[in-house]
């Protein structure tokens, strides 16, 4: 039988997957959960959480994944946001989950994989919920983003196309499983191509290098950052170390970049190592991917590429009218993956569309064909003198410094200039950066407006699940009133 997931207990063919979900969908309709009710996830990747998310599809309620990452707090306001009447908990869950869903209201209920099937239940229609996806909240408090199974349909049919899968991939998966990203990209796409789907517990660089010489991976999808910890971990390796594991990477069919930014240096020096041009897409929870560069051919460094199909994208100004070619702008997308509401926010819902396009609150300029994007228009996009600047063209600049590891550039409050070009900066192991002779270096690779007024050196920067750095937290550092340029921060 052909293995559809491999997790800590091994591996599991599609005939198991389908028998534990039904397993799932029988508990959840003993318990009383009703068509349409919300039900909260938190359980293992593998084989507990395929069959708990579509054993809920099954007993035809809408899944709402949570992060095993939140603490308390956020797990009651997810729980409570959403209206869960259930949480499902994977094994050594449930105690986790007993304190927020008392808050919420929520009953929890065991994972049973082993269960009897039952009668099965009327399956969903296209329109119907699937699943309530909250929002990083990088720029604002989380939101749930309604995803119906049409949308889903959309999402998968696209990626699954553009990227070309197939029965015979593998995809090794170290994706959190509350996004769209490890959820839809990963996950569903390789099911619905009848792939093998092979989980790591969780991310670790060492690992998933060993991973990939262990095993027939055809597929890899990541975020920038553990791109990073990828390089840093093979230049650590010892010499035959490092030939085994660049054989391994070289043999994938594709590997993957989104969620973030992906800086050139990353881009250039994975092309070294792994002898892979990272495919970079662009898109988000609302939208699911909406760019990418192209499977087969040329993939621009710095760039998300193209549309993707049933795709339709704009740029438009701040009146909503389409800019010129060459010129920035703010990303608009339709089509029949884009999602209708955010959960029990009309108001929200309504300014996030303009004539049925939805507003990402990102901006983008096309260039040559291929789309490069230019930050989020609340937090990547600075106004300083006039000038409107792309913090991710400042970050890329910076990270060419061969003793800057990371950087995040933020716009702080400024009386004079309305903002201020702030860098937070994570030096390279053994590094003895200064932030003066950092500014000076930049000043002679950046026009004077972008070049950082001040530079703070941190030991890390603040990060969500997905690895995107939270933005309103660094600019925070900022709004203290300037010391000097010359600045150090111990940022745990």
């Amino acid at each position: 039988a052909r293995v559809a997931l491999v997790d800590a207990r091994g591996e599991h063919g599609y005939g198991r997957v389908l028998s534990a979900s039904a397993a799932v969908a029988a508990r959840l309709r003993a318990a009383g959960v009703g068509k349409g009710e919300r039900v909260a996830l938190l359980v293992t990747p593998g084989l507990e959480y395929t069959a708990a998310l579509l054993g809920t599809w099954r007993a035809g309620a809408v899944a709402v994944p949570l992060s095993p990452a939140h603490p308390p707090p956020e797990l009651a306001h997810v729980l409570g946001d959403s209206g869960a009447v259930a949480a499902l908990a994977g094994e050594g869950r449930a105690r986790t989950l007993e304190r927020p869903a008392g808050t919420a209201g929520a009953r929890v209920l065991p994972v049973d994989l082993e269960g009897p099937a039952g009668e099965e239940a009327a399956p969903p229609a296209a329109a119907d919920a699937a699943l309530v996806l909250y929002t990083s909240g990088t720029t604002s408090r989380p939101k749930g983003v309604v995803l119906t199974h049409a949308h889903l349909e959309a999402q998968v049919g696209s990626l699954v196309e553009a990227w070309a899968w197939s029965p015979d991939d593998r995809l090794l998966h170290a994706l959190p499983l509350h996004h769209t990203h490890g959820i839809v990209n990963g996950l569903l796409c390789a099911l619905r191509a009848g792939a093998t789907c092979d989980h790591l517990a969780r991310f670790d660089a060492s690992e998933a290098w060993a991973a990939f010489a262990a095993r027939p991976v055809t597929l890899f999808m990541g975020v920038p950052t553990m791109y990073v910890r990828l390089i840093r971990a093979w230049e650590e390796a010892p010499p035959e170390t490092r030939a085994a594991w660049t054989a391994a990477a070289a043999g994938q069919r594709v590997m993957i970049s989104g969620s973030a930014a992906l800086p050139v240096t990353v881009f250039e020096r994975w092309r070294e190592i792994a002898g892979h041009a990272l495919l970079e897409r662009y898109g988000m929870t609302e939208i699911g991917m909406a760019l990418s560069n192209p499977l087969d051919g040329e993939r621009r460094p710095g760039t998300v590429g193209v549309p993707l199909p049933a795709v339709r994208a704009r740029l438009v100004d701040e009146s909503g009218d389409p800019v010129a070619e060459g010129a920035p702008g703010g990303i608009e997308i339709a089509g029949p993956a884009v999602f209708t509401e955010y959960l029990n926010r009309p108001e929200e819902t309504t300014r996030a569309f303009r004539d049925g396009w939805f507003r990402t609150g990102d901006e983008a300029v096309v260039e040559r064909g291929y789309w490069r994007i230019l930050g989020r228009s609340s937090v990547d996009i600075l106004k300083t003198g006039g000038y409107k600047v792309s913090a991710l063209e400042i970050e890329d600049a910076l990270l060419a410094h061969p003793e800057v590891a990371e950087c995040a550039v933020v716009g702080a409050p400024d009386p004079e200039w309305g903002e201020r070009v702030c860098a937070a900066v994570v030096a390279a192991p053994g590094a003895a950066l200064e932030p003066d002779a950092l500014r000076a270096w930049a000043k002679e690779r950046l026009a004077p407006y972008k070049a950082p007024a001040r530079v703070l050196l941190v030991r890390a920067l603040p990060r969500n699940a997905m690895g995107k750095v939270t933005k309103p937290t660094v600019r925070g550092w900022f709004e203290a009133p300037a010391t000097g340029a010359s600045e150090t921060k111990e940022e745990e």
